[in-house]
């Protein structure tokens, strides 16, 4: 008596306490389990003929195989899916693959492009540099000549008018146009 007391406080403990269950300690329960076993299989079973089970059990059997059937194509079916579906997958992983490679090829192509244009621009830029600098300083260096020129023919042309007087002005020219006489005649 003490083991069937303890199996009511154990199904105390269980978390689904209060519903009904079978307890599986065969010491505790073994006896009350068969009572409420037999006693539904004796209330439930006086109307069931054997055909009738037999005709039910077919049935359940029939729906459990068209059920395993239908699976099956189903099955199939998912399998040629996955199939066409891997093999999308690995078509578009190797354009995917190819675009990548071109995109990289391409961007090489592109950056070498750039490269040798920024080159070319730069010495063309240089080049443009050099002239500019160099007729810069032929331009500096004809001012100067120039400036010179003036500045030497300013002295000289103040110099003689500082030293020619009337006479000496006159003895240059005769003596200019004594020397152009000769030339004449050394031509001639």
């Amino acid at each position: 008596m003490k083991n069937v007391t303890d199996s009511f406080l154990y199904l105390g403990h269980w978390p689904f306490a209060g519903s009904f269950g079978l307890n599986t300690d065969i010491l505790a329960t073994n006896l009350i389990n068969l009572s409420v076993v037999i006693g539904v299989l004796i209330f439930f079973g006086k109307g069931v003929c054997a055909s009738c089970l037999s005709d039910l059990l077919d049935n359940r059997k029939q729906r459990i195989l068209t059920t395993i059937r239908n699976s099956e194509e189903l099955r199939g079916g998912a399998i040629e899916q996955l199939e066409k579906a891997r093999a999308r997958l690995r078509k578009v992983e190797l354009e995917a693959e190819q675009f990548r490679v071109n995109g990289y090829s391409e961007i090489e192509g592109e950056k070498s492009n750039l490269i040798n244009s920024t080159y070319k621009t730069l010495e063309q830029l240089e080049n443009y540099k050099n002239e500019t600098i160099q007729f810069e300083q032929q331009k500096a260096i004809n001012q100067v000549r120039q400036r010179i020129f003036q500045q030497a023919l300013q002295g000289a042309i103040g110099t003689l008018n500082n030293c020619l007087n009337n006479e000496l002005h006159l003895r240059t020219i005769s003596a200019n146009i004594g020397m152009f006489g000769l030339m004449k005649e050394i031509i001639d």
